[in-house]
């Protein structure tokens, strides 16, 4: 009896700790990064279920843990050179943080400050932060937003100011122009969010409201850009994530904001919305398990100078389901 009576105590305390443990990993309804005039502009999520962000204004990155409702400096302000923070993109095959950093044209110029350095890819152990190397953008004036990478592990970045895609072909030490010449657009288009699906790689353009897709032919060069006809509009579309094999998650930033899912057959999508009212600018998404989470830059805020007000940052989650 008395052995039984030990067997089930023991059992109890493994089943409660179990569902305690998976209840503080759970996905929080809200993630609130600590700190101030930190402008979150883009965001990524870790296999373990950690959240992870850039930021524009501390030149830093930081991170939420496994179920923390809090996001914390993971990335010291400035690590390696980093300056504005934008996209940030989680690759756990390769252990991977990339990251774009560079000096945005909308930032208010700092008086006796040194001209801006050259937009770089950066990337970064997935698991310690340290950083592992970074990597210049190929064309002159060029500014890196967001990134992607494929199955067979190129990364892919978008070049705003070109209106390119850049690759870091695998196992490479300099990046290349990969798509662009024209295809996306004429500059001030603002090349932005990124994904790849499959065999292929889908841009949006902000500014010019459309989203492109480019194959990866078997060479690993790329196709011909074909925009994607859309059952109806979208407006200001910035960061994107793909969603199982056939369907994007996309935030857009006009008409008061929204997070729309927009699912792909061929060269044609059918949008949808998910959720709207992001009076703040979102600009990104990311997924954990089945819940999205959305944050806003409040760029306005950034335009306005130094003095402006700001909210607490934070993301906010939507439930979405399974692809």
């Amino acid at each position: 009896m008395k052995s039984k009576q030990s067997f089930l105590r023991v059992a109890t305390t493994a089943l409660i700790g179990a569902a305690a443990a998976a209840q503080a990993a759970s996905p929080p309804a809200e993630i609130a990064i600590d700190g101030d005039k930190i402008f979150p502009e883009s965001m990524t999520s870790a296999p373990d279920g950690s959240v992870i962000f850039g930021s524009i204004g501390q030149h830093a990155i930081y991170r939420a843990k496994p179920g923390s409702g809090t996001a914390d400096v993971w990335i010291a302000p400035d690590t390696g050179g980093l300056s504005s923070v934008f996209g940030v993109f989680a690759d756990p095959k390769s252990n991977t943080l990339w990251a774009c950093t560079g000096t945005p044209a909308f930032l208010p110029p700092q008086p006796g400050a040194p001209p801006p350095a050259p937009s770089k890819l950066y990337a970064f152990d997935l698991k310690t932060g340290a950083q592992k190397a970074h990597y210049t953008m190929p064309t002159a004036g060029a500014f890196c937003n967001d990134i992607a990478v494929d199955a067979a592990g190129n990364a892919y970045a978008t070049d705003t100011n070109n209106m390119e895609v850049v690759r870091l072909k695998r196992g490479a030490q300099q990046l290349e122009v990969w798509a662009g010449n024209g295809g996306f657009g004429p500059k001030g288009g603002v090349l932005d969010g990124i994904s790849v699906l499959g065999k292929r790689v889908l841009v949006d353009t902000l500014a010019t409201s459309k989203v492109f897709s480019v194959p990866i032919e078997a060479d690993g060069k790329s196709g011909t850009v074909t925009e994607v006809t859309l059952d109806k509009a979208i407006s200001r579309p910035d960061g994107m994530r793909s969603f199982g094999k056939d369907k994007l998650l996309i935030v857009e930033g006009g008409n008061g904001g929204k997070l729309s899912k927009i699912a792909l057959s061929g060269n044609s999508g059918k949008v949808e919305t998910l959720k709207e009212d992001y009076p703040d600018g979102p600009v990104a998404v990311t997924v954990v398990g089945t819940t999205a989470y959305v944050v806003e830059a409040q760029l306005a805020a950034l335009r306005g100078g130094p003095d402006a007000k700001t909210k607490p940052f934070h993301a906010t989650s939507v439930e979405v389901g399974k692809p």
